[in-house]
């Protein structure tokens, strides 16, 4: 099915302050809300995919915070509060005294189809964690997992609901866990008991659980593994490694030990005498990396891709995406090894990663950072150590307005500059994304949906530049949308979201305000 939200915005406008109700409902794309924000002694502001603007002039002020607290359910011991039979969270910030001086109401949305890229994975029985950065969707596909199984598939479904996350504020749970059951947690410190007593008490097949992140909790995933109930869940990390690296929480994935080999078989195996092995089945046979709310990487076989990943040996991975006819599209990921002896992901139908991403310069932009990302979206980063090696210079909006010496060199030598608005995690996303188009696909193969919508931005640039005033996109996801009004941003054109979705598109002008 396509997807189709839901997201009872007006039940949240309502317990706001008028002076921060009113310009939220003035908003062209209020539907595109993310969150309000309301601070004591602050102006009111709100979150927009792509923007955040102040809603009053008016500080907020303790009878603001108290007009909200007033409308809504009762804080937990996580300081997060609902409201009934809705899906949004209000999350407060308390002072010293335990008085609340701050509010984050964030919209929460119920959005079917969104598994549809994972759909044969969770049905098939296996147990799925899923990992990836705050706010990428984790549970709002965790909520759609819970439907469908329950709903298509009949299955004896249910969900441990810390927080009221996953089905809204309440006593009765909200729709879209279909007819899955739900289980609340009176705290977060309670949440394994309440996924023991699940199993003990109510006979699931399938049990949903949100933010496993203590050991106690992931000891009680593994004992419902054990029991033959299937698992799906998500967890604190971004990559498989991740959880690796994590001593709380490795245990999901079998756990990592240390093993001192004799001198025989280390000889044997060609390795060191002391080496890290897996040391238990994992608990979850499958792991989804959500990279955006359409792109996932998927490890079909944890078992294999941890101790591959421990022997530094080839890892198979499946890039799965969401092609413009809404239908999923798998590219089988084979490894290939670099010269140096490296594992790198090369691409079916594409050149390995390390010759398809340019030679980078850095200049005020934080390596580490940059090297994360890249990791987590399984590309091999080209950072060079001189402009003269360099196929492109990466930079901030702050250091290039200064224009130091490094800047005018580049210019001097006619190298591409590239600009970072904000130096934040989406930027540089969006850096490596825009770098890693340049690969080129097998001539038998079509180009990959981000493609065709950057070409597409590219030529309105040229229409643009050849006298037209300006130029209407093709609708496009907020994701790709974000990449298209950096396309603007680079060639100095003015780009604004238009219309609604599932028809909101891009418009690139001349001029400011058009």
């Amino acid at each position: 099915m396509s997807k189709i939200a839901s997201d009872d915005l007006v039940d949240l406008l309502n317990i706001l302050p008028p002076h921060v109700y009113k310009p939220l409902t003035e908003q062209a794309d209020i539907n595109m809300l993310l969150e309000v924000v309301m601070d004591l002694g602050r102006a009111p502001s709100a979150r927009f995919p792509d923007r955040e603007i102040y809603l009053s002039a008016r500080e907020v002020i303790q009878e603001d915070i108290d007009y909200v607290a007033n409308r809504i359910g009762v804080f937990g011991d996580d300081n997060r509060a609902g409201i009934e039979r809705t899906l949004h969270r209000i999350s407060a910030i308390r002072n010293r005294a335990g008085r609340i001086v701050g509010l984050t109401c964030r919209v929460g949305r119920a959005v079917f189809g969104t598994i549809k890229v994972i759909e044969d994975l969770v049905q098939s029985g296996k147990s799925v964690l899923l990992l990836g950065r705050p706010g990428v969707g984790k549970t709002t596909m965790l909520r759609e997992v819970a439907r469908v199984l329950a709903d298509s598939l009949n299955k004896r479904v249910v969900v441990v609901d810390t927080s009221n996350e996953i089905a809204g504020d309440g006593d009765i749970p909200h729709p879209a866990i279909g007819r899955a059951r739900r289980m609340q947690v009176v705290t977060p410190s309670m949440q394994h008991a309440v996924m023991i007593e699940a199993v003990e008490n109510h006979m699931p097949e399938v049990i949903i659980i949100d933010e496993i992140g203590t050991e106690l909790e992931a000891l009680a995933a593994r004992t419902i593994a054990e029991r033959g109930v299937q698992l799906v869940g998500t967890a604190h990390g971004n990559i498989l490694q991740n959880l690796m690296l994590n001593p709380t929480l490795s245990d999901l994935i079998g756990g990592i030990q240390t093993v001192t080999l004799s001198d025989e078989e280390a000889k044997r195996r060609g390795t060191q005498k002391t080496i890290l092995e897996r040391k238990a089945p994992p608990t979850f046979h499958i792991v989804v990396e959500i990279q955006d709310r359409d792109m996932v990487a998927v490890h079909p076989d944890v078992a294999i891709a941890v101790d591959g990943l421990l022997l530094n040996h080839p890892v198979p991975l499946e890039i799965r995406s969401l092609d413009e006819n809404n239908e999923v599209r798998i590219e089988h990921i084979e490894p290939s090894v670099t010269k140096k002896g490296k594992v790198v992901p090369a691409r079916s139908g594409f050149t390995p990663p390390v010759e398809e991403l340019p030679g980078m310069y850095l200049f005020g932009v934080n390596r580490e950072r940059l090297e994360q990302i890249a990791r987590e979206m399984h590309l091999n980063l080209n950072i060079v150590n001189s402009i003269a090696k360099a196929d492109i210079l990466v930079t901030s909006k702050s250091y290039y307005q200064k224009k130091p010496q490094k800047i005018r060199d580049a210019e001097s030598a006619n190298l591409p500059i590239y600009v970072l608005r904000k130096h934040s995690n989406a930027q540089l996303r969006q850096l490596l994304i825009t770098l890693d188009r340049r690969t080129k696909p097998a001539e038998d193969e079509k180009p990959p949906v981000t493609e065709i919508a950057i070409r597409e931005a590219e030529s309105a640039v040229n229409r643009l530049k050849n006298g037209e005033e300006e130029v209407e996109l093709s609708p496009q996801s907020a994701y790709i949308r974000r990449l298209q009004h950096l396309v603007a941003e680079r060639n100095d054109l003015t780009s604004r979201s238009i219309g609604y979705e599932p028809r909101r598109r891009v418009r690139f002008s001349k001029e400011p305000g058009r």
